[in-house]
């Protein structure tokens, strides 16, 4: 992977920090996207004391402008753009439908929904120029099933996945690979403080997974690098499950 570029929105925090961590690690360029400036600075900091090579673009993955520029000073930087992986997502309400407001399923249609379709669409013009790449979508278990109380959520991971798929077939002869990863609840910074404040009981998520406990975000992470990599050159179309068996129930 040395030498190769990649964009990753929502890299601030989560998944998207610890992939870009990784891939620099590895020697890949990487460009950190995301809204909260300081914490983005500080990972391209925390990379080049390592002797990575990355840089820092707000990106509202919200706004189609903005991924597009994103894209384009990718390669404005770095000539070219090999990998990415659209991480940026929300989760902002847990309801019965009929109990849930309008106004937030259509926020995560917005993000979850229009955000990887942006990403994809210019992402996948500049690999095309490039002669291919490859591009990894952040699903979810629940866009492989319905669980209680999420279904507007559920509904926008689903959408996730059947763009993760048309795309790999759209582009699986001109050098495109386009996965996805579908996570079991893990341990991000945004969980544990979520569990330490009382909002969610570890126990109860941990009990969803036949494997009786949380993800830890590198073993997600794990699975991203992995789908990039051409060790999985053979690989289109994917969702990867990475969920203590989850889907195995």
């Amino acid at each position: 992977m040395k030498g190769k570029v990649a964009v990753i929105t929502g890299a601030t925090s989560g998944f998207g920090k610890g992939t870009a961590e990784v891939l620099a690690a590895r020697g890949v360029k990487v460009v950190i996207s995301g809204r909260r400036k300081e914490p983005g600075e500080n990972l391209v900091a925390d990379i080049r004391a390592k002797g990575g090579e990355a840089m820092f673009t707000y990106a509202d993955v919200n706004d189609e402008a903005s991924v597009k520029a994103l894209v384009n000073r990718a390669v404005e930087k770095y000539g070219r753009l090999d990998l990415a992986v659209n991480n940026a997502g929300i989760s902002t309400e847990g309801a019965k439908i009929a109990e849930s407001e309008t106004a937030r399923f259509q926020e995560m249609i917005q993000t979850n929904v229009l955000g990887v379709y942006f990403g994809m669409k210019y992402q996948i013009q500049q690999m095309l120029k490039n002669g291919g790449g490859s591009i990894v979508n952040l699903a979810s278990i629940a866009g492989l099933n319905g669980i209680p109380y999420t279904g507007a959520y559920c509904a926008t991971k689903h959408a996730v996945v059947g763009l993760t798929k048309a795309g790999a077939l759209d582009y699986a002869t001109q050098g495109i690979r386009i996965n996805a990863v579908a996570p079991g609840a893990a341990k991000t910074d945004i969980i544990v403080k979520a569990i330490t404040q009382g909002v969610y009981d570890e126990p109860s998520i941990a009990a969803m997974h036949p494997m009786a406990r949380m993800g830890l975000p590198h073993e997600i992470v794990n699975g991203i690098v992995w789908l990039l990599s051409d060790e999985a050159s053979f690989v289109t179309g994917h969702v990867l499950n990475v969920d203590g068996g989850f889907q195995a129930k």
